[in-house]
């Protein structure tokens, strides 16, 4: 658990035996190497934890001198993936991303028939997610060439600004989880960057979507945001008048009151010689996670409604998330317009999409008068040279 910049280690917590009940149960999960056990008990466990080590770590509780032994500076904890990951759905839930997109390849239609009436989504790889500070090198594959394909390096390597979702309590195989119970399964957030790269997608993704273009690498931030954390920064979730509106299984009154979080998103890029001349990363774009066109609770309900099981430490991926206008991008496939229009990068160099030696960091937070600002912690990622392709 996270306390400024020092972490609350939980494992030290339950050897000193503090708490009872449904706090203590929540600490004896959280003490063991992934937070699975901890996911799966559900949100009276969850809150319960997370008062009663709001209440004994104020100043002056009793319980504060017990605590402070237990606490580790972050700069000296290793990073490692929160949980078990049995499986990785990635969703694509930002309109405007999925219209700029569109609009490079369907100028005259640039979304899908079913956009607006179905949160679109694909079965991932989680073996090859890692925690941030993970490194990869370029991925390789099948490109389109004049006289036939290639194999080799991608040269159009884009990161994918986007939030992840971690499930919490699962289901059972056959039983639908409702709209209105949907969040009661929801752990908590954190950042997610799902990189693609477009040539390899571009060739592969027809008919069944995307394969080697996005399983070589998805990078998450070390710390999961719960939704009782969120609470204050929950927005409405509106549609347009003139789009067609959810179907009965995607809409309730709660969603559109309070289904959407305002969640500031940045991307930032610091290149190899930016970090040789010790000079800070470049911001890229900075968005709101509260313009995605579905909510999270959405994703759980049409995830389920077949039956599918969800189980604790599964992870969803929103998606690339994009604002309304240009600035607010959440890739480098918009940003330069499909690689015609370069980036100016640092002092002297440009981008259409990443080059060997790119670090790319992402950035969330959550603030508004009178309540606590949150922080979502740092993801960071880098690309590597490739290794010699199989020929």
């Amino acid at each position: 658990m996270a306390i400024g910049d020092q972490i609350l280690d939980l494992a030290a917590v339950a050897d000193a035996n503090l708490f009872p009940g449904d706090a203590g149960q929540g600490i004896r999960a959280g003490r063991l190497p992934s937070l699975n056990s901890l996911m799966q008990l559900g949100p009276p466990v969850w809150g319960a934890l997370r008062r009663a080590l709001f209440e004994a770590l104020a100043q002056g509780s009793a319980l504060e001198g017990a605590l402070r032994s237990c606490l580790v500076p972050q700069e000296d904890a290793i990073f490692s993936l929160p949980a078990q990951i049995g499986d990785y759905t990635d969703f694509y839930i930002s309109i405007h991303h999925a219209t700029a997109i569109g609009r490079q390849f369907r100028p005259d239609n640039p979304l899908l028939p079913n956009y607006k009436w179905i949160p679109i989504g694909y079965h991932g790889r989680s073996s090859s997610i890692g925690v941030s500070g993970q490194s990869f090198p370029r991925p390789q594959g099948q490109r389109p060439g004049t006289d036939g394909p290639t194999v080799g390096p991608s040269t159009r390597l884009d990161y994918e600004l986007e939030m992840g979702i971690f499930i919490g309590a699962g289901n059972p195989l056959g039983a639908a989880i409702p709209l209105a119970d949907a969040e009661n399964h929801i752990f908590g957030l954190c950042l997610l960057n799902d990189w693609s790269a477009r040539d390899l997608q571009g060739w592969e993704y027809q008919p069944l979507g995307p394969f080697l273009a996005k399983n070589f690498a998805t990078t998450i931030s070390p710390w999961v945001v719960t939704l009782q954390a969120l609470a204050p920064f929950r927005v409405p979730f509106n549609r347009p008048p003139e789009d067609p509106q959810p179907l009965p299984y995607l809409d309730s009154q709660p969603n559109r009151d309070a289904g959407a979080i305002d969640i500031r998103l940045e991307a930032l890029i610091q290149t190899a010689k930016m970090r040789d001349r010790h000079e800070p990363p470049q911001r890229l774009s900075e968005t709101s996670f509260r313009h995605a066109y579905w909510t999270i609770s959405q994703l759980v309900a049409h995830h389920t409604v077949n039956g599918c099981n969800l189980r604790p430490g599964d992870l969803l991926g929103s998606g690339t998330q994009s604002g309304p206008t240009p600035a607010e991008a959440g890739s480098l496939v918009e940003l330069s317009k499909g690689g015609s229009q370069p980036l100016q990068i640092g002092q002297d160099e440009q981008r259409t999409f990443l080059e060997d030696g790119d670090t790319v960091i992402f950035r969330g937070r959550c603030e508004r008068p009178g309540a606590v600002t949150i922080g979502f912690g740092e993801l960071l990622g880098r690309v590597l040279p490739p290794l010699t392709p199989n020929r």
